[in-house]
């Protein structure tokens, strides 16, 4: 395949998954709107478990199976790619078995872990948590299988079919999430259980519509694949024993640093309630007040995490090169870029939500709970850079080829965040929730930034003179957000929908032309995304 047509599968699988994961932010505010902060708490009571299995299930086996047979392809032989795609098939048909009937008979148990101790009056019941666990895990058993037909077509450098099967799976899922909701709770009548445990069903939905893409991509391509592996002019005839071996060895470190967030998230799952509760809580404010932590501020979160890894991403392969040809100079200016477009999006992203967080919950998500999502949200959003840091600094340590300082940097971090979960939230209340994620996932950054630091030789003495310009640009900008949030709430006091909307919209123009004019006019946006910027300045 030329390296044009790389390049274009690649940015076509870069668009599609940018789109996935953009739609799978914003169907939460319909979402919302019609099963409330307690109702997003029940769904992600059943999505966290399943998030954590699924990933259990597969392993990072697609991953692995698309660098497996990439290389054994490259070598000419097409035949042992093609064995562990079959192979691997029916190993992710097994493992997705065990896991649903894991977290389909474990769903009662679960559901005590989440609440233990329900109040029956005014909270989720657990009956309903066990059936949105139930529901939700269907999914398990057509997923990890599918997967590995998308690892298998990018082996051979195709792009299209998985990009084209992501969107379409998160397309159906999110229709079928707001139809079905809709219909159980506004023409039937029916109960917020019933409906949260048919939506997260739509997972399972999704995923058929992604299965019928991609069997349509390879009855369309088998015939070609095939010749291809009878013309194979290689073959190792590697054991079933080497070759697991080397897919495990591609696989866990891939595997386990992707699950950071949801283990960070499983983690709160089975505490927040529960000891919020313990210091006087009612189940119905808990529940309300995990609503607006995991679901909607979250969702809001990684809007700006998307954006930041989007723009980077494309620098991660360069790296990886640099450093296999032991270029040094060149992985020094890479690593300093990849580092500042980072710390540029994210940094005056999380400090603007942070700012406007209470008129941005109240349009996003109404009036009803914004007090309190508010107040989750201006904590929490700082999480934006750090969520965006450790991703972008893990990438570099597998870049470089040190995924295990990747892997022991999150252990770290998760053990922090397990230690301080219950401790800050009975400090802090639900804003504690945010605190011990911040504090847990500053460590693993700090790990990582020492290993990079020790195994490329990286100085960090001109990201930190230009992360300090960044840091005053970003307070330059809240000044003038404050002035005029402040400003408009006497205008608009923020007692309506529309007023909150008019006091968003005049801030976030205030605040975004500022920093946009400050970074162009200084010359740091030129330094950081190039010469595209000069003429602005001028």
């Amino acid at each position: 395949m030329s390296s044009s047509k790389f390049l274009r599968g690649t940015m076509i699988l870069t668009l599609a998954t940018f789109l996935s994961k953009f739609l799978g932010m914003i169907y939460i505010f319909p979402f919302a709107a019609m099963v409330g902060q307690q109702g997003l708490a029940l769904y992600q009571y059943g999505y966290q478990p399943y998030t954590i299995l699924l990933s259990l299930a597969t392993l990072g086996v697609p991953m692995a199976v698309s660098k497996f047979v990439s290389k054994y392809n490259a070598l000419g032989d097409y035949r042992t790619g093609y064995r562990l795609f079959r192979s691997s098939l029916l190993m992710m048909t097994l493992t997705g078995l065990v896991a649903f009937l894991l977290l389909f008979l474990m769903a009662p148990t679960i559901a005590t872990w989440i609440i233990s101790n329900p109040d029956q009056l005014n909270g989720n019941e657990l009956s309903d948590v066990t059936f949105t666990i139930r529901m939700v895990s269907v999914a398990l058993l057509l997923i990890p299988a599918m997967s590995v037909f998308r690892g298998y077509f990018q082996g051979f450098q195709s792009m299209g079919p998985t990009a084209v099967s992501q969107v379409i799976e998160q397309i159906v899922r999110i229709v079928f999430i707001l139809t079905v909701a809709f219909f159980i709770l506004h023409i039937f009548n029916g109960e917020l259980g019933l409906a949260i445990g048919f939506a997260t069903f739509g997972a399972f939905v999704g995923g058929i519509g992604a299965l019928s893409v991609l069997i349509y991509y390879w009855k369309k391509r088998k015939p070609l694949m095939m010749k291809q592996i009878k013309n194979s002019t290689a073959h190792h005839q590697l054991s079933w024993q080497d070759m697991y071996k080397e897919l495990i060895r591609y696989a866990l470190p891939l595997s386990f640093v992707g699950l950071a967030i949801p283990l960070f998230q499983m983690i709160d799952l089975f505490t927040f309630n529960n000891v919020l509760m313990s210091i006087g809580y009612t189940q119905q404010e808990a529940e309300t007040a995990y609503g607006a932590f995991a679901a909607s501020s979250h969702k809001l979160i990684l809007i700006p995490v998307a954006v930041a890894t989007a723009m980077s991403v494309t620098l991660i392969p360069t790296i990886t090169d640099s450093f296999t040809n032991k270029n040094h100079s060149l992985l020094q200016r890479q690593v300093t870029q990849t580092y500042q477009v980072i710390l540029f999006l994210s940094i005056p992203a999380a400090a603007g939500l942070s700012v406007l967080s209470y008129p941005t919950f109240a349009v996003l998500f109404g009036l009803e709970d914004f007090d309190i999502g508010g107040h989750i949200l201006r904590y929490y959003a700082p999480a934006a850079v750090f969520f965006s840091l450790f991703s972008v600094t893990a990438a570099i340590l597998q870049g470089i080829n040190r995924q295990r300082m990747a892997v022991l940097s999150l252990m770290i971090a998760l053990i922090v965040k397990a230690l301080t979960a219950a401790l800050y939230l009975k400090w802090f209340g639900p804003i504690g929730g945010s605190f011990s994620t911040l504090t847990g996932f500053a460590v693993g950054i700090l790990v990582n930034m020492w290993a990079i630091g020790r195994y490329v030789g990286y100085k960090y003495k001109k990201l930190f003179k230009r992360t300090l310009l960044i840091v005053l640009f970003t307070a330059l900008m809240i000044v003038a957000v404050m002035i005029v949030k402040n400003g408009a709430e006497v205008i608009f006091p923020l007692h309506s929908w529309r007023n909150a909307l008019y006091i968003e919209v005049f801030s976030v123009i205030t605040g975004a032309g500022l920093y946009f004019i400050l970074s162009v006019k200084s010359g740091l946006a030129a330094l950081i995304f190039g010469d595209r910027f000069s003429i602005l300045k001028k």
